[in-house]
């Protein structure tokens, strides 16, 4: 099991914190970036490509913190690679002591800086899901053909916290539950009663039973940042109130981290959320580390949970 796995599989409030792998071909930049998240969160989300830009790919930046002892979720856009690629890949990660993934669509190449490029999407995010339950749970590949071993995957998705319609049914989480996801990551949300709601509805589907849910959180940089946010994130409202408490702060950054330690601390007395998932794209990774700590959040762990009692490094 992973240190992700583990923490969740035990009722615990996991921690997770997302890293853009470098446009490098050294392993030293990826590590420095991910240094001030050893020892304070449970895994450490490697991106694939994100914003359809280039990178180092996401299952090299995965098997290069694994050995240097993090728990990384590696994520996987379809856009990318057909099934055998993935199954290679799938594989591949496995053998390398990856056990987290995270499939998701991938954004589209024309948002990128090489538009010219061509999407594959030869499986969307639920097929790539039920692939790796397959190839997990059992043991073959579409054809037939017998994995020895098979890959111990934890398996991921992603969706959108929203207000919810009184009509509204989690069909596509229902779907993604169906497909073998154990867990899911979200997009940010800063409105804690959009949150409430959303969980509420889900806990009603019985999803919070069935995936274990952590909710989108992250240091908001500027008031500039909150209304970008705003116009340019799909499904992503940084209430009026956050901005104003930004605009009237005299160290706006030290508020945005104030604001999302405050977002922890509430998610993790929210029944049905089973932890966060901390981005902070315009920031370093130092801004995610102080959010950490300033939440309280490790001081609170059980002394048998992963993480508790680790030194944290600068400390």
């Amino acid at each position: 099991m992973t240190t992700l796995s583990n923490t969740l599989a035990g009722r615990g409030f996991a921690l997770t914190a997302e890293v853009i792998p470098p446009l490098s071909a050294g392993a030293q930049r990826l590590l420095d970036l991910a240094a001030p998240l050893y020892g304070r969160v449970d895994s450490v989300n490697v991106t694939d490509a994100a914003g359809a830009r280039a990178t180092m790919s996401s299952f090299a930046a995965g098997a290069i913190l694994a050995e240097a002892g993090h728990d990384p979720v590696v994520q996987i856009a379809c856009r990318d690679r057909n099934r055998i690629a993935l199954i290679g890949d799938l594989l591949g990660a496995a053998a390398q002591g990856i056990g987290n993934i995270l499939i998701l669509h991938g954004d589209d190449p024309q948002s990128g800086d090489q538009p010219n490029a061509k999407p594959v999407h030869d499986l969307d995010s639920r097929g790539v899901m039920t692939l790796a339950r397959d190839m997990r749970d059992g043991g073959n590949l579409p054809s037939g053909r017998a994995i020895d071993p098979p890959p111990a995957l934890f398996i991921g998705a992603a969706d959108t916290p929203f207000d919810p319609p009184p009509d509204w049914q989690p069909q596509g989480l229902l779907a993604k539950a169906d497909a073998g996801a154990d867990f899911v990551q979200t997009q940010f949300c800063y409105d804690v009663e959009v949150a409430r709601r959303y969980i509420g509805r889900l806990s009603d589907a019985g999803l919070t039973e069935r995936l274990h849910i952590l909710l989108g959180v992250g240091p908001i940089a500027s008031v500039r940042s909150a209304r970008w946010m705003n116009e340019n994130l799909h499904g992503v409202t940084v209430p009026e109130s956050v901005i104003a408490r930004m605009e009237a702060a005299a160290d706006p950054v030290a508020e945005g981290r104030a604001i999302c330690a405050e977002l922890i601390q509430t998610y993790e007395d929210m029944p049905g959320v089973a932890g966060v998932h901390i981005m902070a794209p315009q920031q370093k990774p130092e801004a995610i580390a102080r959010v950490i700590e300033e939440s309280g959040v490790l001081k609170r762990r059980a002394p048998e949970s992963p993480l508790a009692g680790q030194a944290l490094p600068g400390n």
